[in-house]
């Protein structure tokens, strides 16, 4: 059982690494969202580009989804929902940004990172997902 003071600190190490761990992996997501406002224009066009219909509606709609899971997720609040709902984020988002096998070179390799990265981030909502149940 994690353990918890007065102000919601944790107090033993579990409890900690835990937290720090929410802290890190919704807040990767809440900064992303906020760097996409930032792209609104370009990730749009690449949406558009990629196939995507109503590319500016679900580029916002993928925003606001994942500011708010990655939130909750910072926040310890139904974590084992909010980390389901960005699993399911990435399924869609990490294909689609991610698409190494259509490219070469230099370009090829970022994408294979940021794709093994996304792999890994799945992983962790899984592993928070368990640790939830």
């Amino acid at each position: 059982m994690l353990k918890y003071g007065e102000d919601f600190v944790p107090v033993d190490l579990p409890s900690t690494l835990l937290f720090l761990g929410r802290l890190l992996l919704g807040g990767a997501f809440v900064v992303a969202g906020l760097r996409n406002v930032q792209n609104e224009a370009f990730l749009t066009g690449l949406m558009a580009a990629r196939g995507v219909p109503q590319a500016r509606l679900a580029l916002w709609a993928g925003i606001v989804l994942q500011t708010i899971a990655g939130a909750l997720v910072m926040a310890g609040l139904w974590t084992a929902i909010a980390s389901a709902v960005l699993v399911l984020f990435l399924i869609v988002a990490t294909p689609m940004f991610h698409n190494f096998w259509d490219h070469q070179g230099p370009d090829r390799a970022s994408r294979i990172n940021g794709f093994v990265g996304n792999v890994a981030l799945a992983g962790g909502f899984l592993t928070l997902i368990a640790q939830s149940l």
